[in-house]
């Protein structure tokens, strides 16, 4: 694990042309909630990364679902909601809450709770919902550490891109996530499942960098400042903690805790080893379908990562596990 690497300090540069010297000067703040925080106090913001390309959001959904046009929300509910009544969710670490929404707006379910830290978040969540008339939604600013709900409160837990940011994960799940599930609950995650702290091996570099130099420079100009991609080299660690101390911090752990504490209903594997860091930076480039060169090297790039999905296990992954009352 380097403790500093050559994209450590492009990524500060990269910072300061799309967030500002106030971003990163955040980041020097001693309080570890803090520096956490700011990595989602800015809404206005702008970025270029994979999940802003269309055929990649396409990919996660064929992936999951089997349907391109067809999102995970929608796949769950019509599969195991769709005569169900008077259901509650909890969702941790929901954000802007748009995929909480979807389940929301679903006849199954009476009562949705959306749990995060950040408060700014929260608000824009509950303003789109008072807009589209969403009720039962609550939207509750707090660390979700400090929670504390009765015994078999909800019947749907959901973690998207959240349950890798906590810590001690066994215990979160065991100790708090299972008895606040009921009985067959069920828990959705659409999550990072891969290296902790991004701290990615040298094969799987090599292969990144692989794709990346079959990409012309043209389509490798980083964003906001024209600087040409060359290589990816990882994260080091004191970017990892300086930036979000929360991070993949245990990542490794979610799937063997999910497995030893819960039953497995399904389990969805849609890869990101390789795309998410290629396209990192320079993913706007590939946001136009009129561009053909640029569409032709999306297919191959995900060619590519597909081979190498055959015999290495998903760095992103979408399952759902049904409580086991001991």
């Amino acid at each position: 694990m380097p403790l500093i690497t050559t994209d450590d300090i492009i990524d500060v540069y990269q910072k300061l042309a799309q967030r500002g010297l106030g971003f990163v000067t955040s980041k020097l703040n001693p309080n570890s909630k803090s520096r956490t925080l700011s990595a989602f106090n800015n809404t206005a913001f702008t970025s270029s990364n994979w999940w802003i390309i269309q055929k990649i959001r396409e990919r996660w959904n064929h992936k999951i679902t089997g349907d391109t046009s067809v999102d995970y929300e929608k796949y769950t509910l019509a599969k195991y909601f769709s005569d169900t009544k008077n259901l509650k969710m909890l969702s941790i670490g929901s954000g802007t809450c748009s995929h909480e929404m979807k389940f929301a707006t679903h006849a199954a379910f009476d009562h949705v709770i959306c749990v995060d830290i950040a408060g700014n978040l929260l608000k824009i969540a509950e303003e789109k919902a008072r807009e589209k008339e969403i009720e039962g939604m609550d939207f509750i600013e707090k660390d979700v550490y400090k929670l504390d709900y009765p015994e078999n409160s909800f019947d749907v837990i959901l973690f998207h891109s959240s349950l890798h940011h906590l810590r001690d994960i066994e215990q979160y799940l065991t100790l708090y996530i299972k008895k606040w599930l009921k009985p067959n609950g069920y828990i959705l995650i659409n999550e990072y499942v891969g290296p902790n702290r991004l701290q990615f091996n040298r094969e799987q570099l090599n292969k990144i960098n692989e794709g990346l130099q079959s990409i012309p420079e043209r389509l490798r100009k980083r964003f906001k400042t024209g600087m040409i991609k060359r290589s990816y080299s990882g994260s080091g660690r004191l970017r990892m903690m300086l930036a979000d101390p929360t991070e993949c911090v245990e990542s490794e752990q979610i799937l063997p805790t999910l497995h030893t504490h819960f039953q497995i209903v399904e389990e969805r594997p849609f890869g990101g080893n390789l795309l998410m860091n290629m396209l990192k930076d320079i993913a706007h480039h590939f946001t136009n379908n009129k561009d053909k060169e640029a569409q032709d090297l999306l297919n191959q790039l995900f060619k590519m990562e597909d081979d190498f999905l055959l015999t290495h296990k998903s760095d992103f992954i979408f399952g759902i596990y049904k409580n086991k009352k001991h």
